[in-house]
């Protein structure tokens, strides 16, 4: 079982929680095009709910922007947006109201992982076995966990032109 594979708590979550305080204090240029805030709906509640996830992919001539649900099998803010589109996402000093969004297949995420791994193989060699995943592509279970990842690509809305909150 990987370690990712419930929901953090205590001081985990808090640490994860913490680049949240960086958004809404107008501070989330910080991190750069690394950190994607997220905020969607609740699907029970209806209450606005919020999340930070590591990018994994970023097009800037798409301008679309992927992450990845790595903690806990099918995590809350994941559901939410399977119910309802995100509210707003923000990227770095970029704001998208009601952006698009869509959920990757299997052979998508595959190439936007192996991307990723290609772009980061230093953090990639440490941080896959925590998550769960091989650390090569080679590794028979490759595909099978590829497929398992539920991935998000969000892009603002074209809607006459540039996005008025961008």
């Amino acid at each position: 079982m990987a370690v990712t594979d419930r929901r953090p708590t205590g001081p985990l979550r808090i640490a994860l929680r913490a680049p949240i305080l960086l958004y809404r204090t107008g501070l989330g240029i910080l991190a750069g095009h690394r950190l994607l805030y997220i905020a969607h709906q609740g699907r029970r509640t209806g209450l606005r709910r919020e999340t930070v996830a590591e990018v994994v992919g970023y097009d800037p001539g798409r301008r679309e922007v992927v992450v990845v649900a790595a903690w806990g099998r099918n995590p809350d803010w994941y559901q939410n947006l399977r119910a309802a589109p995100a509210l707003e996402v923000r990227l770095g000093a970029h704001r998208w109201v009601r952006p698009e969004q869509r959920f990757p297949g299997g052979a998508e995420t595959s190439r936007i992982l192996l991307a990723y791994r290609d772009r980061h193989p230093r953090a990639w060699k440490h941080i896959a076995p925590i998550l769960g995943f091989p650390t090569e592509p080679t590794d028979p279970r490759w595909p099978a966990v590829a497929e398992s990842v539920h991935a998000v690509a969000f892009r603002p809305r074209d809607d006459a032109g540039a996005d008025p909150a961008d």
